[in-house]
């Protein structure tokens, strides 16, 4: 579900966050004192609106088992946020747990896990491949190495970001997913250049002195119009019956209870 630049990715957020807007002292203060998404029960929430739009479930945790091809040219997705053979986070994935474990299942296909990186190919996983995810998947350390390479790569580069942009909960929210989904290489749909096609509009982060509502908008317009130059992520309802729906009502803090909709499925958080 992400583009195949994957692997520079700690370096390019790095470049991002180094160029972003610098705070005033009121502003820090305020981040200080404000719950973040990095707060216990407020990442779990974002959980569980990223496993309802990627697999039609709140419950997280049973997809550290998850694999598929689901025909996005990515080849195999899997796991708790979609790591992907063809894009180097589910090759960067496996060699993390093998460090840790070596010899674990998923060992021996890390020499096919580097021919196939950037391509949709199965080759040297197929036919066990699957069946040994789903074996790793019942591994602690396993399930950990996910959580791990989830929050380096993912997490906590949108929420580092998202409180340098001085946005609240939903507004890291609203990073994080356009990160999952898109990464943040180069191409004009990645995270960098769908955050820059909201600035270009004029909108302008509360960092920069502007409305939160306002800059969230045009990020979600930016965010729509990335998903709509690939078919396979071309339904944009985890955005406009889900993050919009939240922005609408105000909840910038994602205060709970949360009801919205994800590809006509209802779900809700008490």
């Amino acid at each position: 579900m992400k583009q195949p630049t994957r692997r520079t990715l700690l370096t390019l957020i790095g470049a991002s966050l180094a160029s972003a807007p610098l705070l005033t002292a009121s502003h820090a203060s305020a981040a200080r004192a404000a719950v973040g998404l990095d707060d216990p029960a407020k990442k779990e929430i974002a959980m569980k609106l990223v496993s309802s739009a990627e697999n039609s479930s709140l419950d997280w945790k049973a997809q550290y088992q998850y694999i598929e091809d689901i025909g996005d040219g990515r080849g195999y997705t899997a796991g708790i946020i979609g790591f992907c053979s063809g894009t180097g986070d589910m090759l960067d994935l496996v060699e993390l747990y093998t460090a840790r474990k070596p010899g674990n299942v998923l060992a021996s296909y890390l020499p096919a896990l580097r021919r196939v990186d950037g391509t949709d190919s199965h080759s040297g996983l197929d036919p066990n491949y699957p069946r040994d995810w789903r074996r790793a998947a019942q591994d602690t350390a396993f399930q950990q190495a996910q959580n791990d390479e989830r929050d380096r790569v993912y997490f906590n580069p949108a929420v580092a970001q998202g409180k340098a942009d001085g946005l609240r909960v939903l507004g890291q929210f609203a990073y994080y997913d356009a990160l999952v989904m898109h990464g943040d290489g180069g191409d004009p749909t990645s995270f960098r250049n769908i955050r820059k096609r909201a600035l270009n509009t004029g909108a302008r982060t509360p960092a920069q002195g502007g409305s939160e509502v306002a800059y969230l908008n045009a990020f979600l317009d930016a965010r729509v119009w990335a998903m709509k130059q690939e078919e396979a992520h071309s339904d944009t309802s985890r955005v406009d019956t889900a993050q919009r729906v939240f922005l609408r009502a105000g909840n910038l803090d994602l205060n709970t209870p949360l009801d919205w909709k994800v590809y006509g499925d209802s779900f809700h958080i008490g």
